[in-house]
């Protein structure tokens, strides 16, 4: 198997090693199989994200490689995803809540899209620690994919998430090989973390 990391902009050895080691691979094993277990663990750490008001205001449709939900969201994705997102174990729709659901009491958090971001970050970091990986992304055809699944209006789709058990590079077609071993690295905190004013680099960074 490759090495979960890769040499290059290396985080600090100090990070918890699902965050550490965690990368957006496009080269996936098409044999590897993703058990209902392993799924509903993923999905268990979703659940217990932090949101506003405990209001949860997320949603996942989900499909494993070959089922329905799969092969009808696979069709939707963008050229460049559907070269590889189609040998992921499982592909996961995200959803949040837009607006006031007419049949529920409950109150509608304007904060709705940062707690998806939570709940997938927490579903990616639980995957890593399983020896999974995940690749999150948006290219894909959003009204069609609502229109297959009947999203209510008060939902809206937001991006996809790939999930399956690293391959290596050379089982992508060779562009694609090129972009997975580029170098991984990441702005200075400097670039992003402020002080007194937004743009003026925190001094204790």
């Amino acid at each position: 198997m490759p090495p979960a990391v890769r040499t290059d902009d290396r985080p600090d050895a100090r990070l918890l090693a699902p965050i550490r080691d965690r990368w957006s691979p496009r080269a996936f094993d098409a044999t590897h199989g993703l058990t209902d277990d392993h799924l509903a663990l993923i999905l268990d750490a979703a659940r217990w994200a932090a949101s506003a008001g405990n209001s949860q205001p997320w949603a996942f449709l989900v499909g494993l490689r070959g089922d329905p939900t799969f092969t009808a969201f696979h069709a939707r994705l963008s050229r460049g995803n559907t070269a590889w997102a189609g040998r992921a174990s499982a592909l996961l729709i995200t959803l949040h809540q837009v607006a006031i659901d007419p049949d529920s009491d409950l109150p509608f958090s304007d904060y709705a899209a940062y707690d998806l971001g939570q709940a997938a970050a927490s579903l990616s970091l639980q995957a890593q620690a399983m020896g999974l990986h995940t690749h999150q992304f948006a290219g894909f055809d959003h009204e069609a994919v609502a229109e297959h699944f009947a999203v209510p209006p008060h939902w809206r789709v937001t991006t996809g998430i790939a999930i399956g058990q690293l391959a290596p590079a050379s089982s992508l077609e060779p562009a694609l090989a090129v972009r997975e071993r580029r170098p991984r690295v990441r702005k200075d905190a400097s670039e992003f973390v402020f002080a007194e004013r937004f743009g003026e680099p925190a001094p204790r960074i």
